[in-house]
Formats: C-alpha cells, sequence, structure tokens
C-alpha cells in the first residue's frame, strides 16, 4: 500500500495550525474544482487528494493518529525497510471499524461529483474507514452528511423619489407563486441603501436557513433639492430689493413651505442655513441634516425713468 503525505499534498508544515490548514484546503479547493475544471480528469483527481488530506488533518483525532503513522514509516524508511513489509495492521481498521462522517465544501452529493466512485484512496480507506462493503466497488464503507448550507442571497433594485426617501414608502413585490410581499423602505434611505427580507432569497440545503431578499435602493434626482448625505441644498430667488433692505422669501422643504427672514445687506451666492430642515437621518428618530439656501440676488432688467433717476442718485450719494 503506497503511504500518502497529506501535509505535501495541501502543501503545509507538519505544525501547521488549524487556521493554516483550513486557508491552504479552501485556497486548493477552489482551484481544483470539478465545476471550475469540467471533464478534467487530472484536476478531479487532485481535488479528490486535496479534500482527503483536509479530512484528516481538519480532525484532531485522525490527525494525532496519522502523525504517529507517518513518525513509525519514516523511521522505517530510514532504516530501509521495503514499502511493502511495513506493519500496517497495527493502523488499519477492521471490520465493523469507524465510519468516515465526510465533511465536505459543496453541497453537491458526492457519488453525482464523482460519478459513483468513491473519493477516498485505499490508504485513507484502509487506515480510518470500516472494511464492511463499500460504494462504487471500492472496499470501505462511506456515509456522506451534507452539512446544512444556507441559501442564495437575492439582490432587487428599487427606484424611489426624494419625497419618498424623506417619509419612507413601501413597495410590493411579487415572487413565484403569485405571493406578494409588501417591502418598508424607511425614511432616511439613500442611493445604495439595503433592506433586508430575511429568508426571501433561495432555498437552503441540508436544512439550512433560507438567504434574504435585499432591496438595493436608488434614489431618483429631485429637481428642485440638491442633497449630500443627510443636508440639501435649494437655491431661492430673491429680489435686488429684499436682498439690500431685508425682508422674506418663500422658500420650499420637503417638510411644506416656509417663509424665511432675509437680512438686509445680503449677496449674491450667500447661504442661510436651517437646521433640521434636511433629510431624515437613517435609523436615528427624530435627527434630521440641515438645509441650506443659496441666494440667487436677481437685478432688475427694465428700468423706468424715474427708477433710474433713483439709482443715479444712489450711485452719487455712495
Amino acid at each position: 500500500m503506497e503511504y500518502k503525505d497529506y501535509y505535501k499534498i495541501l502543501g503545509v508544515d507538519k505544525n501547521a495550525t488549524e487556521k493554516e490548514i483550513k486557508a491552504a484546503y479552501r485556497k486548493l479547493a477552489r482551484k481544483y474544482h470539478p465545476d471550475v475544471n469540467p471533464n478534467d480528469a487530472q484536476a478531479e483527481a487532485r481535488f479528490k487528494e486535496i479534500n482527503e488530506a483536509n479530512e484528516v488533518l481538519s480532525d484532531p483525532k485522525k490527525r494525532a493518529k496519522y502523525d504517529q503513522l507517518g513518525a513509525d514509516w519514516q523511521r522505517w524508511q530510514q532504516t530501509g525497510g521495503r514499502p511493502t513489509d511495513f506493519n500496517w495492521g497495527q493502523y488499519t481498521t477492521g471490520p465493523g471499524g469507524e465510519r468516515v462522517h465526510v465533511r465536505y465544501a459543496s453541497p453537491e452529493d458526492l457519488e453525482d461529483l464523482f460519478g459513483g466512485d468513491s473519493p477516498f484512496s485505499d490508504f485513507f480507506t484502509s487506515i480510518f474507514g470500516g472494511m464492511g462493503g463499500g460504494r462504487g466497488g471500492r472496499s470501505g464503507r462511506f456515509e456522506y452528511r451534507p452539512q446544512p448550507r444556507s441559501g442564495q442571497d437575492f439582490a432587487h433594485p428599487v427606484e424611489i423619489s426624494l419625497a419618498e426617501a424623506y417619509q419612507g414608502t413601501t413597495r410590493i413585490l411579487e415572487k413565484e407563486g403569485g405571493r406578494r410581499l409588501e417591502v418598508k423602505i424607511p425614511a432616511g434611505a439613500k442611493t445604495g441603501t439595503r433592506v433586508r427580507m430575511r429568508g426571501e432569497g433561495g432555498a437552503g440545503s441540508a436544512g439550512g436557513q433560507a438567504g434574504d431578499l435585499y432591496l438595493e435602493v436608488e434614489v431618483k434626482p429631485d429637481p428642485r433639492f440638491e442633497r449630500k448625505d443627510d443636508d440639501l441644498y435649494v437655491t431661492v430667488p430673491v429680489d435686488l430689493y429684499t436682498a439690500v433692505l431685508g425682508g422674506e422669501v418663500r422658500v420650499s422643504t420637503l417638510a411644506g413651505n416656509i417663509n424665511l427672514k432675509i437680512p438686509a445687506g445680503s449677496q449674491n451666492g450667500q447661504s442661510i442655513r436651517l437646521r433640521g430642515k434636511g433629510m431624515p437621518k437613517l435609523g436615528k428618530a427624530g435627527e434630521f441634516g440641515d438645509l441650506y439656501v443659496k441666494l440667487d440676488v436677481r437685478l432688475p432688467t427694465k428700468l423706468t425713468s424715474k427708477q433710474r433717476e433713483l439709482f443715479e442718485q444712489l450711485r452719487r450719494e455712495s
């Protein structure tokens, strides 16, 4: 029987930690998985070796037994002993020996993946598997117990208006079979916000939980407001006389219109901050961003003779 060096197969040191073994196994399993290498016999054989090595080295009891065997095997080689003369009997399991509970990297059944062949070598079967009538014509008794795996998560895009993002809104989704779901999108949602619906994704396997459904929110641009995080920006026209003498202008907010006091001597492009008049802060009840009002001072374009005379007078006096 041929001795297999599981450490060499995974490319790790004999003193490798459980974390290092796990990382090496995952990297190699992804590289040689049959789904990545269809109809590649060499990749399939390598994948079997990798899984077999991980099955032993990731199990403390199997690893301890294997390490003891390895030490004795190494001493036997150093003395010049022939492999055929090595006493395997002290390590092999007899009829009715331990079952092998396979921890596998993917949810596919091993028989489907390997066409009914055992995924383990004669070396593994003899050392760790009971000799009790195997599958696929191979000796050894194997019991495949797939690990519970969660279902796939799904994502679905949804567009909302800025007003809906301010107030919060709902969307109705229809799943296969006609089942309708009402999804609440919270106030303060912004582009990139994900609304999670537990258990509405793909079905799990082997008793695993169903995946989740995520609504990926996109807030459409608003013609009135520019949004930056939780703050809003708006431009308001102000006539020259209000800017110079002071007064009030009507300003739209997402909560309704308000009268904004304009200080005398306000300049074109000047911004006035209105605290708490911006967007609700997501997940923070009662907290809001600010609204910044930019003044767009409009100059008169058509002057009467009297108005022109008054402006000339102002120019002389200034």
